[in-house]
């Protein structure tokens, strides 16, 4: 069976092409953008790859055409299969009906920490001998890859497969959220804030779609989420069917993490009040204690005992591009964050800010998500950076507002109009040495190894 998949260089659909490819099936792609890593990931796998959406792509005539939610209608190879008839099916449903099924699914939803969450999930359970499938929106650097199918080779156990659970929409013919698809039995909602206003009004629209999630969990599987997270609480008010298992950090729900050290880099796991282990590693921030948290539950309703799970979590190597570092470089320590939300950033800068005191902080964002370049999030934003010294906003041509707003709810803002403005500022600023704090959900116009070689 020949299977085409259009969008194929994103994270979400590449793992989807790899997975087909370890089903057997010929797989081949096109993308506007082909580069490596992902392009070279995708080669190695023997799939054939195509610059560019054309008509032309289609002419191996496959069997099936896996469209990507970034595709819309007027796309000439979008066209192309509307007009020759070509069967085509979103990537999340057909991930649903031809991996999902017969598995025991653990999703992963929230707004926040779901990358990093389903990797320290899929992590545990390797650990623990179950070589779980999974689909991870980044690189779990415990494993090197973004997705495999995985099968469990244990005697009598079910096959694990840890899922990124999304609420962005599915394609452009299919506008339910991705998760909506996944059936988990195991389901963490980490958070729930507003986010992806290219797509949803409200938060109230958002909670809906996270409503339908809660419908599909069945009765015998499980919900874990924060105690404190009222807008997730709002959504099991509107009816569960499911157990839930709450969450806390120095609090007193079931599952409770006691901070030991400021930063989130050494705490204690108590399960109705009684120490179950110590997690001692080194992430930080308390977005992170809340994230293993949820792993370890997570892992406790499959059978792996909390002990153990705190382990795996000793081992854990943090997701390529979160808080990863880059370069030391004459007293400069190069950060590079995926950051798509202001909470994102307050959390990361926060847990930063906890292990290096009063040592300098530079921020640097590249405002790319959807809903950062709408300015649905102006004040947040900016009230976001406040624990760093400098924060610097980079404000390309095509953005769709004017960040100097920004400069009236902080004063430790400056805006830059080119990726040269931000090197050059940031050459005078490493004079003073510190951290320097890369973020962005993209590429950030290769800014990275630029200013390596600058410093």
């Amino acid at each position: 069976m020949h299977i085409h998949i259009l969008g194929i260089c994103g994270t979400f659909m590449g793992g989807l092409a790899v997975i087909a490819r370890q089903l057997g099936y010929q797989v081949s792609g096109s993308d506007q953008n082909v580069y490596p890593p992902m392009s070279t990931q995708l080669q190695q796998q023997g799939i054939e790859l195509m610059d560019g959406y054309r008509a032309e792509n289609l002419d191996g005539n496959p069997d099936l055409v896996i469209i990507g939610n970034a595709l819309s209608r007027g796309n000439v190879e979008v066209e192309a299969v509307l007009n020759r008839g070509l069967h085509y099916v979103s990537g999340p449903q057909w991930l649903a009906e031809h991996v999902l099924q017969d598995k025991w699914v653990l999703g992963v939803a929230g707004t926040h920490g779901k990358t990093t969450t389903a990797s320290m999930l899929g992590w545990i359970l390797e650990h623990q001998g179950f070589h779980p499938g999974f689909l991870i929106g980044g690189i779990p650097l415990n494993f090197g890859i973004s997705a495999r199918l995985g099968g469990s080779e244990l005697k009598n156990k079910p096959d694990f497969f840890v899922i990124e659970a999304d609420e962005y929409d599915s394609a452009f013919f299919d506008k339910r959220s991705k998760f909506v698809h996944y059936r988990p039995r195991t389901a963490i909602l980490n958070n729930l804030e507003f986010d992806h206003a290219d797509i949803f009004p409200d938060l109230d629209a958002i909670k809906r779609q996270f409503h339908h999630l809660v419908r599909t969990i069945p009765g015998e599987g499980l919900i874990i989420s924060p105690e404190s997270d009222a807008n997730i609480n709002d959504v099991l008010a509107m009816g569960c069917w499911t157990p839930v298992e709450k969450t806390s950090i120095n609090a007193d729900a079931l599952w409770n993490a006691k901070l030991l050290k400021a930063d989130g880099s050494q705490f204690s796991v108590e399960f109705e009040n009684t120490e179950q282990g110590i997690v001692d590693w080194p992430l930080t921030g308390e977005h992170n204690v809340y994230n293993a948290l949820s792993a370890i539950v997570a892992a406790n309703h499959v059978g792996i005992l909390p002990k153990d799970a705190i382990a795996a979590l000793g081992q854990f190597i943090n997701v390529k591009r979160r808080m990863e570092v880059i370069a030391k470089i004459n007293g400069v320590t190069l950060y590079d964050d995926f950051a798509h939300h202001p909470t994102a950033i307050a959390t990361t800068l926060d847990g930063l800010r906890k292990q290096v005191g009063q040592e300098r902080i530079v921020a640097i964002v590249e405002p790319r998500s959807n809903t950062m370049r709408l300015g649905v999030h102006t004040e947040t934003l900016a009230k976001s950076l406040a624990d760093a010294d400098l924060a610097i906003i980079y404000q390309p041509e095509n953005l769709d507002w004017d960040l100097s707003k920004l400069k009236n709810y902080a004063n430790n803002i400056e805006i830059c109009q080119s990726l040269d403005d931000i090197i050059a500022k940031l050459k005078v600023e490493a004079r003073s040495g510190g951290h320097f704090v890369l973020m962005s959900n993209g590429s950030f116009g290769g800014i990275y190894q630029r200013l390596q070689d600058e410093l």
